[in-house]
């Protein structure tokens, strides 16, 4: 029989090549005309082949199961389960997963009837299976499943002696890994898989697993390395021959430099591979979009309306298909953008457009265009995606009824098709209409369905499609921050009981915002959520959730046994983003202490002082912020009331949210530390000659510490320490950096940088043998990333994906001397007391780590040496504070 290769590239798109000849012409309609020998079923598979790589998945059904009923009845089972194989991608792409499901049932049982005679065209086949099957559970957002299912399909592919399915299933077996947190194992898979690339004697196959490679990296972040492997897989090319691949080649290093923010050079290999890619339309079209919506993107107006032009010829080539569509959809929100000069015109930040501001000529026939193409192949997501484009359309005109008409209609179609990932944005957008309509209960409903929706998303995001993939600070941000707006609106305008419960809706719409930025941050969705309230982790405690809105800066206060109360002050974003960075500024000693202390007043007038009579009252020993944007930055330990700083009076805390925390306090049955740091000059890095005896010094509270100095604090010997002993606390002194990009966030060991997501996988050793988590993760010299407005996001990612319960960090480097008596002090109050005056009965320490690190910083305050906030408010616990 003919021979079928399945290759999916790394769950964003895949391609099927077939090494029998294509025929053409051939129609769903005329399929009982068909004489279904050998050849027709051949030409029914090859159809179908067609079809679906030209994104017309509803045709290609129809042709891949004519051949599943005529191969069954011809009795060619191995067939049969291929062609079940194909059908089930048709049915994944179309979303319905149910048939794509019994498909794969129906494959997996036809397989399993075959002889093992013709073991290699078994094995092929079964690995294609297998790898359908991955892909479905991937979708599905069960990448562990996904993950077990690719390694047998590479397992198979071996069997076969087929060595580029092999590859080509290893890197979906590395973007399971990545899905799951293991990128310390996914790293160490895809270095296998280039190396066996780089053994590849054929060179389009080598080519084919670096651009599969490099897609890998970048959907993961890894944007250098992408960069790296692409301009490999390029070079490979043969630069007199214009190839659909060497065009997919080039698309895909414009991409990766875009992430880079090289945006000179990304329309640079746009440009090329529009030029290269001339006969394959889809290819053009794709690099003269990402060209287009580049140079909105950074305010090339003129350039940007002398491609249109080009644009529309490859456009009018295209065939009704799923990408022609979406091609055409993104020309219309790419047009708008351009003629109000507006980079990010769609990006939902303007709850209400202005009506009749904008001219919309040319782009409403474009998008009524794609949806009767949609409707003629039967493709239901692709509809909703371009009803709901037209919808949007007519909100910025100011025709509501017409807007929400072509809303709901959109909205129903990707419900009906439990479309998650394009359902929240009809949702939001109806949210908007009914705002414009004056009806904001039915505003906040439809807001709340919309998070609701991006909520069941959280294990999907990374198996998206990739055309309707959204910018997270763009397309989902601002749906929360606009959602918590609305609920405060509504919580003044109603009685008590009732504006509580908007209150906690606000609260609670916060705590995920959290998570969501926590999720993207590391493009996944591993981190484990419980709801906490904050009366059942600390009765003495509250917790502070302040929120950056476009008009103010509110603040929701919650204490143990209290209602929740709101307060805020007026000022546009700008003008408060201002403040903050002007604060963070005059931290420096440099700077007039005045000033600092007079924005600091300011700050604890915004965040405090509306509380603190509440605060008096209940007793309140314990400040715990859940920060937001550039908040996360700033040491609340700083505020100044202006008599004193909030940490006389407060112990003070931080948190990603209550419903990532571990309410648990440290236990002094056996404090036992493992310590290591660098002292000298590494990797371009100064010196810290502080660090010798700031780990001397924890021994001298913590008997018999393990301690890795300089050329010791290696990433094996760390690993090999924390795997062997079950250390509660782990205390790194060397440099660090915090940044927005988790792969600019890093712990420095004497040898190389260790990234955040591999340091959790590291820290996380202990689970294969030990039971117990690390309590206390201490992070001093470390600083979060110079410039970076969100970089406070990397400090907060370290201490939830550690897996400790709590994390010491800095916000800055500082003094390393001042740093070794605060850390000294800070042992001492922990561990000290409980040598000196015992274990409470609950096996406790007296001390909570919050109380030992303020009267550490205080210790510092009241030196006049050191009494500057420079000195002692970079110390921030973030997490458990108990």
């Amino acid at each position: 029989m003919q021979k079928f290769r399945f290759i999916i590239v790394a769950l964003l798109g895949f391609s099927l090549s077939l090494s029998v000849r294509v025929a053409w012409g051939l129609s769903p309609e005329g399929l009982s005309s068909v004489s279904l020998n050998a050849q027709g079923v051949t030409e029914l598979l090859t159809q179908g082949k067609s079809r679906y790589e030209a994104g017309q998945f509803s045709d290609a059904v129809q042709f891949w199961e004519q051949a599943a009923i005529a191969l069954g009845e011809q009795g060619n089972v191995l067939g049969q389960a291929q062609a079940l194989s194909f059908l089930s991608l048709a049915y994944q792409s179309l979303g319905d997963y149910q048939k794509a499901t019994e498909a794969i049932a129906s494959a997996q049982g036809a397989i399993a009837r075959v002889s093992q005679g013709d073991r290699g065209d078994r094995e092929t086949i079964r690995a294609q299976i297998l790898n359908a099957q991955g892909r479905l559970q991937f979708f599905l957002g069960n990448a562990e499943a996904a993950l077990t299912t690719w390694q047998e399909a590479t397992a198979a592919y071996r069997q076969a002696q087929d060595p580029t399915g092999e590859i080509l299933s290893q890197i979906n077996q590395a973007r399971a890994m990545q899905g799951l947190g293991l990128y310390r194992r996914a790293t160490t898979l895809l270095k296998q898989v280039e190396q066996r690339l780089e053994n590849q004697s054929d060179r389009s196959i080598q080519a084919a697993g670096l651009l599969n490679l490099g897609e890998v990296l970048r959907a993961s972040g890894a944007f250098q390395q992408s960069e790296s492997l692409l301009r490999d897989a390029l070079a490979l090319q043969n630069p007199r021959e214009a190839t659909e691949q060497t065009g997919a080649i080039l698309l895909s290093l414009g991409n990766t430099l875009r992430a880079l923010n090289n945006s000179e050079e990304a329309i640079r290999y746009y440009q090329n591979a529009a030029k290269t890619a001339s006969q394959f339309p889809q290819i053009q079209l794709q690099a003269q979009l990402n060209q287009f919506s580049l140079l909105i993107e950074t305010g090339n107006w003129e350039k940007a309306r002398q491609l249109i032009a080009e644009i529309s010829e490859p456009l009018s080539l295209l065939s009704p298909s799923r990408p022609g569509i979406y091609a055409q959809v993104n020309l219309a929100q790419n047009l708008i953008c351009l003629e109000q000069q507006k980079a990010n015109c769609l990006g939902q930040e303007e709850e209400n457009p202005i009506p009749g501001q904008f001219q919309m000529a040319g782009t409403i026939p474009l998008l009524e265009k794609a949806v009767i193409a949609a409707r003629e192949i039967r493709d239901q997501r692709a509809e909703s995606y371009a009803l709901g484009n037209l919808g949007r359309i007519y909100e910025e005109m100011g025709e509501v009824k017409t807007a929400r008409e072509y809303s709901e209609t959109a909205l129903n179609i990707a419900q009906t098709i439990q479309a998650s990932d394009i359902a929240y944005q009809w949702q939001w957008q109806l949210g908007r209409l009914r705002i414009q309509s004056g009806d904001q209960p039915g505003a906040i409903a439809a807001y709340s369905e919309a998070v609701n929706s991006l909520q069941s998303l959280r294990s999907d995001l990374v198996a998206i499609d990739r055309q309707v993939q959204f910018s997270f600070r763009d397309r989902v941000e601002p749906l929360y921050r606009q959602l918590v707006s609305l609920l405060l609106d509504r919580a003044k305008q109603v009685e008590p009981q009732p504006a509580q419960e908007y209150l906690k809706q606000a609260r609670d719409t916060i705590e995920s915002l959290q998570l969501a930025e926590l999720d993207n941050y590391f493009k996944d969705a591993c981190l484990d959520v419980q709801p906490e309230q904050i009366d059942e982790v600390d009765p003495q405690a509250a917790t502070l959730y302040p929120m950056i809105l476009p008009d103010r800066l509110a603040v929701i206060l919650s204490i143990s046994g209290q209602p929740l109360i709101q307060y805020e002050t007026l000022q546009p974003a700008a003008e408060i983003e201002n403040t903050l960075e002007q604060f963070q500024q005059f931290l420096n000693p440099a700077f007039s202490n005045r000033q600092r202390l007079q924005l600091s007043q300011e700050l604890y007038n915004w965040l405090i002082l509306p509380a603190e009579s509440a605060l008096a009252e209940n007793g309140v020993e314990t400040l715990v912020f859940v920060l937001d944007g550039f908040l996360r930055n700033l040491p609340m330990s700083a505020l100044h009331d202006g008599d004193r700083y909030i940490i006389e009076r407060y112990n003070v805390a931080l948190t990603p949210g209550l419903q990532l925390l571990a309410p648990r306090p440290l236990t002094g049955e056996k404090i036992q530390v493992l310590s290591a740091g660098i002292t000298d000059a590494r990797q371009g890095f100064s010196a810290l000659p502080g660090v010798q005896l700031e780990l001397e010094q924890i021994g001298d509270w913590v008997p018999n510490a393990k301690v890795l100095l300089d050329r010791e604090f290696t990433e094996a010997n760390l690993a090999n320490a924390i795997a062997a002993v079950d250390f509660p606390v782990i205390h790194l002194a060397t440099h660090g950096q915090f940044s927005s990009d988790s792969e600019q966030t890093f712990i420095l060991t004497w040898d190389e940088k260790i990234r955040v997501t591999e340091f959790e996988e590291l820290l996380r050793t202990r689970e294969s043998g030990l039971a117990n988590p690390i309590e206390l993760l201490v992070l001093s010299a470390c600083q979060t990333a110079t410039g970076d407005r969100q970089a406070g996001l990397g400090l907060a990612g370290v201490a939830v994906r550690s897996g400790a319960r709590s994390t010491l960090a800095t916000l800055w480097a500082v003094n390393d001397q001042s740093t070794a008596m605060l850390v000294t002090e800070f042992y001492r109050n922990l561990v000290g007391v409980a040598t000196e005056d015992g274990i409470t009965q609950s096996g406790q320490l007296p001390m909570s780590k919050a109380q030992a690190l303020r009267q550490s910083q205080l210790a510092l305050l009241q030196d006049p040496k050191y009494e500057h906030p420079f000195y002692w408010a970079p110390f921030v616990l973030v997490g458990n504070w108990l």
